[in-house]
């Protein structure tokens, strides 16, 4: 996936499921769930279990189209692996050395930063977007401010965004938020797959209903 596709269909989305779980096959599954509830994008952290098998599965079973992307990506290595794996994109939790190695590779990255020094650097450095994270420490005032000297960076908050915050964030101006437990629960624990179905629905109910 090269960053003008992602940027383009995870802008339309404005939704990126997050999948940690230490059980390979009920990751999967999540993945799998989420997709068939329109959950177009999602990102499945390299601390799950088996992470680069789980990336490889999922694309395998959705396609080469899918918007399915690698989480907690650090290193050099880590991208290499990923990029075998069939990821499209990445997205690491802080700016390092993953950002130059994967936009050598083509990789478009979601860049973990959480100041405004950081989050320049990041796009400086080549990210599609930032990933704003942790971004529960200042809410969506503090996003509102980031956005006066960079109306145009695209950020992503991710940490604590449940459905009331994401609707915020999108007003605020978030291109996208980044979702994980309180979308995903215990479904990549082997959890209630039902209950997913139900919050994906909420979710995507939100994202549908911001303002562009």
């Amino acid at each position: 996936m090269d960053p003008q596709t992602l940027m383009a269909g995870l802008g339309s989305a404005r939704l990126l499921a997050i999948i940690r779980g230490a059980d390979e096959e009920a990751c999967f599954r999540t993945a799998i769930t989420l997709i068939d509830e329109g959950v177009a994008y999602l990102e499945v952290s390299l601390n799950s279990a088996n992470a680069p098998a789980v990336i490889a599965r999922i694309r395998r079973e959705a396609g080469d189209d899918a918007g399915i992307g690698a989480g907690t990506v650090l290193t050099a290595d880590d991208v290499a692996r990923v990029a075998d794996a069939g990821a499209g994109f990445v997205v690491t939790p802080a700016f390092g050395p993953s950002l130059e190695a994967a936009v050598a590779v083509g990789l478009p990255v979601l860049a973990g930063a959480l100041t405004p020094s950081e989050a320049y650097a990041a796009m400086t450095g080549g990210a599609s977007a930032i990933k704003l994270f942790p971004a529960s420490l200042g809410g969506p005032a503090y996003l509102k401010a980031l956005r006066d000297p960079f109306p145009d960076v695209p950020f992503v908050p991710v940490g604590g965004v449940d459905l009331d915050a994401a609707a915020e964030y999108l007003r605020r101006g978030a291109f996208a938020v980044g979702v994980g437990s309180p979308l995903i629960g215990d479904a990549a624990a082997g959890g209630d797959i039902d209950a997913l179905r139900t919050r994906a629905r909420d979710f995507l109910a939100v994202v549908r209903d911001a303002p562009q």
